[in-house]
This record gives C-alpha cells, structure tokens and sequence, in this order.
C-alpha cells in the first residue's frame, strides 16, 4: 500500500486551470480500485491519496498522468507502507 503526498509547488496559481483533469485522474484512480482515499492535505498543503493493489512501478506511472503532477502544480512523493498490522475491516487494503 502506498501514500502519495501531493505537495503543492510554486506554481499552485495553475490549480484551477487543471482542476477538472485531476478530478478525472482521481475519478479514474477509484474506478480502477486503485484509490481507496483521496483528501486534502490541511493547511491548504496540496493532497494525499491511499493507494492499494498496484506495484510501485504502476503507481509511478499513473501518478505522473495526473495533469497537477504533468503541469507542476504539486510535487509527487510517494511512500510505500508495508502494514506489520492492521485493523481487519482494512483487511482489503493489504490484498
């Protein structure tokens, strides 16, 4: 499992030029059941996605189709997490 930390960069200003593609990227990322949470890093930080069931290799990839991450609107970080434990209704995210 994985955290992406969409930290927001200099060019911030252009977020809402690319709104409406990275809410397309997020939509698809759980259409795929590869998001299981997307929110908002507070105070206005950027974002953070959960994702599960995808390689490193794959996230890399479709992290940087999100048009925040194409357009340097963020910088992407992500940080894999290999759960020693877990409570069992998250039992799905270690699959």
């Amino acid at each position: 499992m994985f955290i992406v930390l969409l930290r927001f960069s200099s060019n911030k200003a252009r977020a809402a030029e690319f709104m409406d593609g990275h809410k397309a990227w997020i939509q698809k990322g759980f259409a795929d059941g590869v998001f299981a949470v997307v929110g908002s890093l507070r105070p206005e930080g950027g974002g953070a996605v959960l994702a599960h069931g995808i390689d490193r290799e794959a996230l890399e990839a479709r992290v940087n189709e999100d048009p925040f991450v194409a357009e340097k609107v963020v910088e992407a970080e992500i940080h894999e997490i290999a759960p020693s434990r877990m409570d069992e209704r998250l039992d799905f995210l270690a699959a």
